[in-house]
């Protein structure tokens, strides 16, 4: 077992035999179709007979209070507290926890209407509060751990540790005393803690847009993009890889998870890479590379994004249809490196017999349609939870035309059944990360920090964006994606806001390294899903991972100098900007990859890497700059380098 599995080591997955075993898959589906029945079934109403019938409605709150713990106690049931455990057996220890995790959700369930209505700090816990209260913040805990692993958990406990003893603290670190009870009080029976913006999250639309994803790929979704991008790019130079990077974005743009991605995906491209001569650990970092950007693709992109909508009050559609550029610049960066790197090394293309275009399309048309229906629904305006149904009912409906994929009621229980399942760490390091937010609010740490910040910078905007983007991939080394943005968006973006970007610009600059994050060593947790396949070091994946993405962690700093890159602004200026910045981005890959058409020595790479930067910034005089740069960099590739002794 690695360093790595040992400190920030997660649970791991496990599969019951017996009555156990076998309650586990009914209990995820009724899981799934609660959150379902509150957020879209509830207070409808219909009319039978003349009869005006009515649903009985599910608040927001109370839905909160009955998912946590059921989610609670799946995961004990389905993940072991450590990677030794016996994957088929629940211990003694973890059936105890689950019951206290059904216990805990029954308690607040009944009296949910009590903790909404009563006034915080005036209305005195009783002993029952805070024995239960008491349970369900040491069962997160235990929750983040096995989900997320030690470097949220810990961090939590950090913050913990500053709101009861912060006040121990002189300076400005300090605060006012802080008792348990009131500590309590404000983590549990409020919705500035555990209740707060992240798991409300996670049980509504978050959870949606994941059951949208599933059944998209049950019905055969990824392996007709797998398809589609073998047939595109197969027989090209280095084919596997680029149908990695395409297929890998298709998926992603369903998913909006890196590790599932690597996972579905990579299990098929990888071994081909591998087997066509690109070493193991290049191959894992392409695959790695791909993967990640699915967080920043829309229609549905990543559960920050939906983190992002809440925090801000921006309609989903918008940090959407924001989101669509800066990803077509990711992806064309990753390809354009994957295309020379395979010309610099010779890596040839598929052989054998590769799918054709066309009766691919043929075959797997009805998955596109999905796509297509939820991007409409977005533009047109409907609420986030809507418009994820409307995906997944879509899929549904095209499944109908074509027998091979129709969805029976054995698959409508397997997607409720996986749905649950992949929603358990999710809504694990949500229900974390808020205990750290209701941390910030009740200390004013946040206020204090953005002071800070802004003493350190000077209100100077290039360096504030600097110290966000080094700040925000810092808290991802050990935080899932959801969790570092939050932390950066509390921390962070009241600072670049008051510099003038606007609320979009400055939350989708820390979105966007929130996803990076996945990538940067050491803690870039895709990179380790990948090592398995590759068979390869998890670190050095990571490494390879970081280079194919390098052009991606400059973009963010175009649309926050100049939002045209977001699809606000002047369609034409949107369009020159764009076409700038992708040229741009493929210099940048040149200058990354040092080759053209043939070896570029390290004068130019130098001067292309320049004038890439210039033609990201959008503005006119810098794409000037950026040609006269390119111009030289052309030229000075014909001078000999200097050779070393």
């Amino acid at each position: 077992m690695s360093y790595f599995e040992i400190v920030f080591g997660t649970g791991a997955a496990r599969e019951p035999r017996g009555i156990v075993g076998a309650a586990i898959r009914p209990f995820a589906a009724a899981i799934s179709a609660g959150v379902v029945y509150s957020t879209l079934l509830a207070s409808l109403s219909f009319n039978l007979f003349g009869i005006t019938i009515r649903l009985p409605g599910v608040d927001l709150f109370s839905l909160m209070l009955a998912f946590l713990g059921a989610i609670l106690a799946l995961c004990f049931l389905t993940i072991a507290p450590n990677a030794q455990a016996d994957p088929e057996r629940i211990s003694p220890f973890d059936y105890l926890l689950a019951a206290a995790s059904i216990a805990t959700g029954v308690y607040f369930t009944l009296h949910g209407h009590q903790i909404i209505t009563r006034i915080s700090l005036l209305d005195e816990l009783s002993l029952w509060d805070k024995v239960f209260g008491s349970t369900l913040l040491l069962l997160t805990l235990e929750v983040s751990r096995r989900t997320t692993g030690l470097g949220l958990t810990v961090l939590v406990l950090l913050f913990f540790a500053y709101d009861l003893w912060g006040h121990l603290l002189s300076g400005p670190l300090g605060h006012g005393h802080i008792s348990f009870e009131h500590f309590l009080d404000l983590m549990v029976f409020t919705t500035d803690g555990i209740f707060g913006a992240p798991l409300r999250v996670s049980a509504t639309y978050a959870f949606l847009f994941v059951m949208f994803g599933t059944i998209l790929n049950l019905a055969g979704g990824g392996e007709f993009f797998f398809r589609f991008a073998a047939a595109l790019t197969g027989r090209a130079v280095g084919g596997p890889a680029k149908i990695a990077v395409i297929s890998s974005g298709l998926y992603g743009t369903i998913s909006g998870n890196p590790i599932a991605d690597v996972v579905t995906t990579g299990s098929v491209t990888i071994p081909i890479m591998r087997r066509l001569g690109y070493p193991a650990a290049l191959a894992g970092g392409i695959e790695v590379a791909a993967s990640t950007g699915g967080s920043i693709a829309p229609p549905v992109l990543g559960s920050a994004a939906f983190i992002m909508a809440e925090y801000t009050g921006i309609p989903y559609g918008e940090i959407a249809i924001a989101a669509t550029i800066p990803a077509l610049l990711y992806y064309l960066g990753v390809y354009a490196q994957v295309d020379l790197r395979a010309r610099k090394d010779g890596l040839r293309g598929l052989d054998g017999e590769i799918p054709r275009l066309l009766p691919t399309l043929r075959d797997g048309w009805i998955f596109i349609v999905p796509l297509v229906t939820l991007t409409l629904a977005i533009v047109i305006g409907f609420s986030a939870n809507m418009t994820a149904m409307i995906g997944t009912v879509s899929v549904f409906i095209v499944a109908l035309f074509d027998r091979r994929y129709r969805i029976g009621l054995v698959g409508l229980y397997r997607l409720l059944v996986e749905t649950a399942m992949r929603m358990v760490p999710v809504a694990g390091a949500c229900a974390a990360a808020g205990l750290i937010v209701g941390g910030l609010t009740m200390t004013g740490l946040a206020s204090k920090f953005i002071d800070l910040i802004a003493l350190v910078t000077g209100n100077d905007l290039l360096l504030s964006l600097l110290v966000t983007a080094v700040l925000t991939t810092l808290l991802g080394l050990g935080l899932p994606t959801s969790s570092s943005y939050i932390l950066a968006a509390v921390l962070v973006a009241p600072v670049l806001i008051k510099l003038g970007l606007s609320l979009m610009a400055a939350h989708m600059f820390i979105f966007y390294y929130a996803v990076l994050s996945n990538v940067t060593p050491p803690v870039a947790v895709a990179a380790y899903a990948a090592a398995a396949i590759a068979q390869s070091n998890p670190l050095t994946i990571s490494v390879l991972a970081c280079r194919l993405t390098l052009v991606a962690f400059i973009v963010p700093f175009s649309f926050a100098y100049g939002e045209e890159l977001l699809m606000r602004g002047d369609p034409l200026l949107i369009l020159g900007s764009t076409v700038l910045a992708s040229i741009g981005v493929v210099l940048l890959a040149v200058a990354i990859e040092g080759w053209l058409d043939r070896r570029v020595n390290t004068l130019s790479r130098v001067l292309f890497f320049v004038a890439g930067c210039a033609f990201i910034v959008p503005e006119l005089w810098f794409a000037a700059t950026g040609a006269a740069f390119a111009a030289a960099g052309w030229f000075a590739r014909y001078l000999p380098e200097r050779r070393r002794a």
